[in-house]
């Protein structure tokens, strides 16, 4: 991003322009925004690039090698604004700061120039300012490392941090499952070591997130247990129990934050290790497919998410979402969480009272991050102060629990156990409002400081001698408009409109006036007296500005110390607001609590699609609930349901609603169903709907073929599969052709719980060979050769997908229509001289993959069965395969 030329400028530039060019070449890849009074400006590149991303004006100032240099600004009051705006769009800016007094530059003579640094470099995983965050969505940090596992196979350590809060953990992911795992995260910045950059190419796509390659200065195995241990303060790295590609990872992060915050370090909970295999893995198509936190389009709005989203805190809303993103895959910590939802939905006025408390509680995890980092205002203290006062009115209301279930008695223990005495400190301490900036002043409360409201006093006294001296000025000038202002530049000054100002440059009041400025229509003077006032109020009021940020590094102080407190203490209050917001959303919707367990089963009664209801709701219309059973038969593999039907007819919400089910009972969460019976999906796969990649140069039919092998190449007994629609985008055989195997391959190899909709009604037919295979069609009626749908899912088969009906719904011309309709005759009658049926058993691709029975009796298999491979010597196996061939031969 730098376009500072490198030759020897024709002339020598200002000392400013030499200064802002050596910081701009420390940091080439940032947008650099240079402090100069109350502006952050930007220069040359920057400067052009600046504007055109935030539609602000580009200006010049000066020339550089000949050449006017281009500048753009914008206000310091309003930078996060723009800071929000610029990493939107996928820039880094380095912040830099004046760091010395100007007076103090004058000292070195006239055209010294102001020292500057670069304070901080914004990146879109390092964010702490709430205008920069969406309060109810982590935006977290993520680092990948490689390294072998202890069995000696490759894998990699993925680390993720949430700046904004300090929550640290790592993990790790197979090659296979790195992106799955970086999408299930989320994050809003990844770091890879640049070495990695073309081998991880494909997992990163899976995300959304800014991609930092770093260096080895950063992203040295070598060096990673030292700088874990000297961050943490601890004496060995070891004593976190991380992996090595774990260590790496979490040692990444240290050193990019080290390297991005400069003067300051964030604090950081100590990194906690997620156990492999403890959530579902859910890859970044399915994520889409399904819509769990966010739409297609990007919004929050429609999502699964959304819909069952009734936490009244921030952090609540964080919690869930990553809770629905990594939904959980023992049986007993699900039943934990469901305890606490359903202790909470038999005590209705305890749940109303808790809401209503947390409806009290700020932020306090981001607000007690920012304080702790430097980065707080006094209204972060009193969102501080005011959480852990909703922290002790929760932990007495649950403390009327008789008998609570064992996730709300930890929180209610870690509710109680907050620092109580820091929020009593806070609320005798701060005033009742609040001002954003700690710089302004006037947050401490009357009566807390007796210095400092005698040093307020004389300040404020202050103030009413400069109008009485306004006053008796007027009177002995007799200008009645005579003001006495302030501003910047002029400190205070004496403002006359100019026919008056010219009586006071002559006697009596020459004497009295000294003239300082001219103005268009006015005039400005001051006197000795105002010059002399002027002095004592600016004392007074740097004195109370100094007393009170005093105050405030105090309260900081306390703050950090308690950290961890308030960390443990924001942590019990997301837990109980998602346990009591579940709860709220399962009374309001009707929801059942699941029985999950480590079986095969899959059964759903009255199941509902959550989204597409709460939409029908709002319309007045009623959702048609239906069954669903995959459950495994005796011989172990899941069922495969195959379900035919019409076009709008609703199998797309049908296979939905069963994998969102199990997102949400494994999540923790009621489900939409009269009853729910699920064991544990350990991998959830959903092919359905329409969309090209031409980023990648991929056709619709091409992505989806790539979905398909995903799933057909990864999917074991535990999984789940959906599957819709697979192979309608190729000529009508070649797609027959695909499905069809398909189905054979998850009947035989996958032997997963699996629901595939489909419009070729030919695959109906192959229940009649695959025994886990159930047919099952989605039921229409005619009336008045109209199409009514049912949205009932029944047994059986659909004869007819009824397109054509659709169609004319949608609006095709008539003629259109009606020729339609000639040509399906026509093709259906040529169908029903040569029917499908008659390949089920001729097909060689279906006996191939059919189990065939272990032949009984057979002599070379028996003789096989009775060899040792490990201890025969080379002699002895030679001698084994002549007697076989023998046996085989006789």
């Amino acid at each position: 991003m730098t376009a500072i030329p490198s030759e020897a400028p024709a002339a020598r530039p200002t000392p400013m322009m030499e200064q802002y060019i050596e910081i701009k070449s420390a940091n080439p890849d940032c947008l650099l925004f240079y402090r100069m009074g109350d502006f952050y400006e930007m220069f040359f590149e920057d400067a052009e690039v600046a504007s055109r991303a935030l539609g602000i004006a580009l200006t010049k100032r000066g020339k550089h090698l000949g050449e006017d240099i281009p500048m753009c600004g914008v206000p310091v009051e309003r930078a996060d604004d723009y800071l929000q705006r610029l990493i939107a769009a996928g820039f880094r800016v380095a912040v830099c700061e004046q760091t010395e007094d100007p007076k103090e530059a004058r000292k070195r003579g006239a055209k010294s120039v102001v020292r500057r640094a670069v304070v901080r470099l914004v990146t879109p995983g390092t964010l702490t300012e709430d205008a920069l965050l969406e309060p109810r969505a982590a935006n977290l940090l993520v680092a990948v490392a490689r390294g072998r596992s202890e069995a000696g196979g490759m894998i990699f350590g993925v680390a993720q941090v949430d700046v904004s809060t300090g929550a640290f953990s790592v993990g790790e992911a197979s090659a296979a499952g790195l992106g799955a795992a970086l999408a299930r995260r989320d994050p809003s910045e990844i770091l890879i070591p640049e070495t990695l950059a073309e081998e991880l190419a494909a997992a990163l796509g899976e995300t959304r997130a800014a991609v930092t390659p770093v260096g080895r200065d950063i992203a040295d195995p070598a060096r990673a247990e030292a700088r874990l241990a000297r961050h943490f303060a601890v004496a060995a790295a070891e004593a976190f129990g991380l992996s090595k590609p774990e260590l790496s990872a979490a040692a990444m992060i240290v050193g990019y934050l080290e390297r991005t915050q400069l003067a300051s370090r964030p604090p950081l909970a100590r990194p906690v290790r997620e156990g492999r295999g403890a959530v579902m893995e859910i890859d970044a198509a399915t994520r889409a497919n399904l819509e769990l936190t966010r739409r297609l389009s990007g919004e929050r709005e429609g999502s699964l998410l959304d819909a069952v989203d009734r936490c009244v805190t921030a952090g609540g809303s964080r919690l869930l979402a990553q809770r629905i993103a990594g939904p959980l895959l023992d049986p007993d910590a699900i039943a934990a969480r469901h305890d606490a939802v359903q202790a909470l939905i038999d005590a209705p006025e305890l749940r109303r009272a808790v809401r209503a408390a947390l409806g009290r509680a700020p932020d306090l995890a981001r607000a007690a991050q920012r304080v702790a980092f430097g980065r707080g205002g006094p209204r972060d203290l009193a969102a501080i102060r005011d959480a852990l006062k909703a922290a002790e009115a929760l932990a007495e209301r649950l403390a009327a629990l008789e008998t609570a279930p064992d996730e709300l008695a930890v929180i209610a223990a870690a509710l109680a156990g907050a620092d109580h005495a820091m929020a009593d400190e806070l609320a005798a301490t701060l005033a009742d409002e609040l001002p954003l900036n700690k710089r302004d002043g006037g947050f401490v409360r009357h009566g807390c400081d007796a210095e400092l409201d005698s040093t307020r006093s004389l300040r404020d006294e202050s103030r009413k001698v400069i109008a009485g001296l306004q006053a008796a000025y007027a009177e002995a000038t007799e200008i009645r408009t005579l003001r006495i202002k302030h501003n910047n530049v002029l400190g205070y000054f004496i403002e006359a409109p100019q026919q008056h100002g010219e009586r006071l440059l002559k006697p009596p009041h020459a004497e009295t006036f000294v003239h300082r400025q001219t103005m268009a229509g006015a005039m400005r003077f001051t006197t000795t007296e105002l010059g002399d006032l002027e002095r004592r109020i600016a004392e007074a009021a740097d004195t109370v500005l100094r007393c009170e940020l005093a105050t405030f590094d105090r309260l900081a102080a306390r703050v950090t110390e308690s950290w961890e407190s308030c960390r443990a203490c924001a942590d019990a209050l997301a837990g109980l607001d998602v346990a009591a917001g579940l709860a709220e959303v399962a009374v309001e919707q009707n929801l059942t609590r699941p029985h999950v367990d480590d079986s095969l089963e899959f059964r759903l009664e009255g199941a509902r699609h959550p989204v597409v209801e709460a939409a029908l709701r709002r319309e007045g219309k009623p959702f048609v609930a239906n069954d669903a059973d995959l459950s495994a038969p005796d011989d172990g593999g899941g069922l495969i349901q195959l379900v035919t039907g019409p076009n709008m007819g609703g199998k797309s919400t049908y296979l939905r609603q069963a994998a969102l089910c199990a997102v949400l009972a494994q999540a923790g969460a009621f489900v939409p169903a009269a009853a729910a019976h699920i064991g544990a999906v350990d991998r959830l796969f959903s092919r359905v709907g329409a969309a090209d990649d031409l980023a990648r140069g991929r056709s619709t039919f091409m992505v989806e073929m790539v979905e398909t092998a995903a799933i057909l190449n990864s999917a074991g007994p535990r999984a789940l599969v959906i599957l819709d629609e697979i192979g309608r985008g190729t000529a009508t055989f070649d797609g027959l052709s695909i499905a069809w195997a398909a189905i054979e391959h998850l009947h035989e190899v996958n032997r997963c719980r699996a629901l595939f909709a489909t419009h070729f009604h030919e695959l109906t037919a192959l229940s009649k060979r695959l025994p886990r295979l159930r047919n099952a069609t989605v039921r229409v009626a005619e009336w008045k050769g109209e199409v009514v749908f049912l949205h009932e899912v029944a047994p059986g088969v659909a004869d007819r997908s009824y397109g054509i009906q659709v169609a004319k719904l949608a609006g095709l011309p008539p003629s259109v229509v009606r020729r339609a309709k000639a040509v399906l005759d026509e093709l259906e009658a040529a169908d029903r001289a040569s029917p499908v049926e008659r390949m089920i058993d001729d097909l060689p691709l279906f006996a191939a993959t059919r189990a065939r029975p272990e032949p009984e009796g057979e002599p070379v298999l028996e003789a096989l069965d009775a060899v040792d491979p490990d201890a025969l010597t080379p002699r002895e196996a030679l001698d084994a395969l002549y007697r076989l061939k023998a046996l085989r031969k006789s």
